[in-house]
């Protein structure tokens, strides 16, 4: 019974501890992987690369931001094969919720459902003997 107590007190801990440890690694993930287009503070250089501190896009539809990072877009590479799904939601959370933005954080289910989305979309049919 005490063991059980312990078990769900450290269990209380550690999901506390959770978003901050996510957070972190967000962080150095971030740096590591996006400040040198979007900076260290998320400005972005202008002209070239677009700010994120204070973006309606970033701060929006987590969907649409998941499949951006996963795809690329625009000059932006893809990083669906550099990156895990608990990466990406690490980044993600991050700069949702950093530099001012206040948008909710993004799950590693959540990416892993982007990925499958997008490797579910479909491609044109090439001409095909009959």
């Amino acid at each position: 019974m005490i063991f059980a107590h312990r078990v769900a007190g450290l269990a209380l801990v550690m999901a506390a501890l959770t978003p901050a440890i996510a957070f972190a690694d967000g962080k150095s993930l971030f740096l590591d992987n996006c400040s040198a287009c979007h900076q260290p503070t998320g400005k972005g250089v202008p002209g070239a690369f677009p700010a994120l501190a204070g973006s309606a896009f970033v701060q929006g539809d987590p969907k649409i931001v998941m499949t951006t990072v996963l795809n690329g877009r625009a000059g932006m590479p893809s990083f669906k094969d550099d990156l895990s799904d608990a990466d990406l939601s690490a980044i993600l959370t991050y700069v949702r919720s950093s530099w001012g933005n206040k948008a909710a954080a993004v799950k590693p289910a959540d990416v892993a459902a982007a990925r499958a989305a997008a490797k579910a979309v479909a491609k044109g049919r090439g001409l095909q003997a009959h």
